[in-house]
């Protein structure tokens, strides 16, 4: 008989696989009280609206029998909404664009100096505002400078009078021509062809070309006053009418004559609002449950840091309600989570905002909404390969340009589709302009916040990752000036770490800055350690006290954390130097010290740890401890004897139990010992030899 697994076994399976792929960083019992505090505003700002929501919804069953107690006339709010919908489609108010008058003021008295220049030059042939036939190329020529002085302050007026008016663009050509014909019959100069050329010069100014714009508030007004002028659509309700039976679906008509007689109560509904703040923190505990999966070493900053920017979206949302853009409130916080802790967790950010909306989504409009959610999901993805601050400000410009043309694009199909993403009203390309606009103003904003939030909440971006990574920073030249041997190891192990952690997928940019900075400690006295000692006596020798001289080498752990405090190194670029060494035994002196005491304690000569607890961390202890051995090979090793060597250093730490904490498998051990060996032949590769002549004598 097939026995079954016991549940609890197979509970234990599954955690461990879904465990992370290193240890999760232990918070204190104060780190998550504040964590709390804050997950519990965000319930209960996203689930405030629902605090003083009415019993009755239309649409939802009628509790009980209503019957009018009295006749009443009731505001009908559902055709009253129909109505101001229909109205808005055509009650738009446009006012005059000073902007726009100035500009074809200005394109009138261009004209009227190129005319000028026609008239001064006397050539039929050259080339004019307007054509001109023989009589008015006469009139040019004999007409005197008061006479021009007086017809063009004449059409200047005649101009100003018909921008005053509007000009619409769509005007028909015909029309345009007659109206400035009415305009120009006054004119001082009475020949015929004084006022057929301004005519024409004031037809070819102002056709095709509109000095109007739509004034929001004007329409909005206009729109009230034609409903006051219709009437206020009512229900008219006789004592003793039923109004809703029970059992049976509220209609929007009956939920507006129950509210007129008080059968609608708003008082405190704790189930509904209970229900909603539960959501609110479960989503919330999911979120960081998400990101410490995504990210194990996730500090509590990094959590306050997105509850924070969660809890000013849940405010933005419910301070503004449906005049709220989606884009300005999921796209820049996106991309600030995924700069500072990665794809993953900007992505489960952008879910739960987007589904903790304290008020429905029916004035947004749900296409709206999803629009938004498509644009920050891309950045996103976009943003987690960027490598540079130029990329990101590129991505900046992109996001709201794509925004625009994605939503001109849904509008554009809308009349084919159907689908009407933006609810009852419709926006114009200007408003879309401005969203988009000030999307990229916002994403601006948040370019610039990211440096402050790098020091403030210890994120580690990739372009400060690169930054860190640059061999000109202070440290780095301090540690090539006063410790050359040093640097020159750090750079062997750089490359080994850099292709052992490309070889099992780990974060490469993480590993190369950690390895430059793992042995920064050492400046505190650098002629202690045998790459730079030149051929002056060891100082050990002179010591001689082994106890002493191991806790030179753990020294160079412990100053290198005090540096790495001084020059504000990012926590995870700070672990490398001490879990590089681990609780590793110092061989050397234990050895010289157990010659002289055979019972010595050897915890004496262990470094402190602790040990590697992730596999950036693991793969540079590996690389520090093979550099010297594959440097030291000679140089008709074959590729197997290398691969050896390296296997013995990588089980000696096993065995010590350096890696149980790095979560690195057999697999991936193995992997970065092909790795170590590849790029120690790359180290090791044969040169031709070239010949060098001998010096020859000089003759005297």
């Amino acid at each position: 008989m097939v026995g079954l697994p016991r549940v609890s076994r197979l509970w234990r399976r599954w955690l461990r696989d879904e465990a992370p792929a290193r240890r999760l960083l232990r918070w204190s019992r104060l780190q998550l009280s504040a964590v709390l505090v804050l997950c519990l505003a965000v319930a209960m700002v996203s689930s405030l609206p629902w605090l003083l929501k009415p019993d009755l919804q239309p649409g939802s069953l009628a509790p009980f029998d209503a019957v009018a107690p009295k006749g009443a006339l009731v505001q009908d709010s559902t055709a009253l909404e129909q109505r101001r919908s229909n109205l808005l489609a055509r009650s738009v108010v446009q006012v005059i664009d000073r902007q726009q008058t100035l500009e074809l003021r200005q394109r009138l008295e261009r004209q009227l100096g190129e005319l000028q220049q026609v008239s001064l030059t006397g050539s039929a042939a050259r080339v004019g505002p307007v054509n001109l036939d023989a009589n008015e190329q006469r009139w040019l020529q004999k007409r005197s400078e008061n006479e021009r002085l007086a017809w063009d302050d004449a059409l200047r007026r005649a101009a100003d009078r018909m921008l005053s008016q509007g000009l619409v663009s769509g005007l028909a050509e015909g029309q345009l021509r007659e109206a400035v014909r009415l305009q120009v019959r006054d004119l001082v100069a009475e020949e015929p062809a004084a006022r057929s050329l301004a005519a024409k010069l004031l037809t070819g100014t102002l056709q095709g070309s509109s000095n109007l714009r739509t004034d929001p508030n004007l329409s909005k007004q206009l729109i009230e006053t034609q409903l006051t002028k219709q009437g206020i659509p009512t229900i008219e309700v006789r004592a003793g009418d039923l109004i809703t039976r029970k059992g049976e679906p509220i209609s929007p008509q009956a939920y507006d004559v129950l509210d007129y007689f008080g059968k609608v109560r708003r008082e405190p509904q704790p189930a509904i609002w209970f229900r909603h703040f539960l959501e609110a923190l479960a989503a919330c505990a999911v979120m960081l449950l998400v990101m410490r999966r995504e990210r194990p070493g996730l500090e509590v900053r990094h959590a306050l840091l997105a509850l924070a920017l969660l809890l000013l979206v849940q405010g933005a949302k419910l301070w503004f309600k449906g005049s709220i853009s989606p884009l300005a409130v999921l796209v820049p916080p996106t991309l600030v989570i995924t700069e500072g802790l990665g794809t993953g967790c900007g992505l489960v950010w952008m879910s739960i905002a987007a589904l903790l909306w304290p008020e429905p989504v029916n004035g947004l409009g749900d296409g709206r909404l999803l629009m938004a959610v498509v644009v920050a999901a891309a950045g996103a993805l976009i943003a987690g390969r960027q490598r540079s601050r130029g990329q990101l400000l590129q991505l900046a410009v992109m996001l709201p340009i794509g925004a625009l043309l994605g939503q001109w694009l849904m509008l554009q199909l809308q009349p084919l589709t159907g689908w009407r993403i933006w609810g009852a009203t419709n926006p114009n390309l200007d408003e879309l302009a401005a969203e988009s606009l000030l999307l990229g103003i916002l994403l601006m904003l948040a370019l610039l916040l990211i440096p402050v939030l790098e020091s403030s909440f210890g994120l580690l971006t990739r372009a400060r990752l690169l930054e860190l990574a640059d061999q000109e920073r202070p440290l780095l030249r301090r540690l090539s000036c006063e410790a050359p041997g040093t640097f020159e190891h750090t750079l062997m192990i750089c490359g080994l770490a850099e292709e052992g952690a490309r070889a099992i997928g780990a974060d490469v940019d993480l590993i190369r800055t950690g390895s430059l900075y793992h042995d920064v400690g050492k400046l505190h006295a650098p002629n202690w350690f045998i790459e730079n000692q030149k051929d002056g006596p060891n100082p050990h020798d002179s010591l001689d006290d082994p106890q002493a001289s191991a806790a030179v080498l753990q020294a160079h752990v412990d100053e290198g954390l005090k540096l790495a405090r001084r020059h504000r190194l990012p926590r995870p670029i700070a672990d490398f130097i001490p879990e590089h060494q681990g609780t590793l035994k110092m061989g050397y002196f234990l050895h010289k010290a157990r010659e002289r005491d055979p019972d010595v304690d050897e915890s004496r000569f262990r470094y402190r740890g602790p040990a590697p607890r992730s596999r950036e961390t693991a793969v540079l202890m590996l690389a520090d401890g093979c550099e010297a051995a594959l440097r030291s090979l000679p140089p008709d090793t074959s590729d197997d004897q290398a691969r050896d060597t390296v296997r013995r250093i990588v089980a000696s730490r096993h065995q010590d139990g350096q890696l149980r904490k790095s979560t690195l498998s057999r697999t991936e051990v193995e992997l970065v010992v092909r790795a170590f060996v590849q790029v120690w032949r790359r180290m090791r590769h044969r040169r031709i030899p070239y010949p060098i002549p001998a010096r020859r004598g000089l003759s005297v």
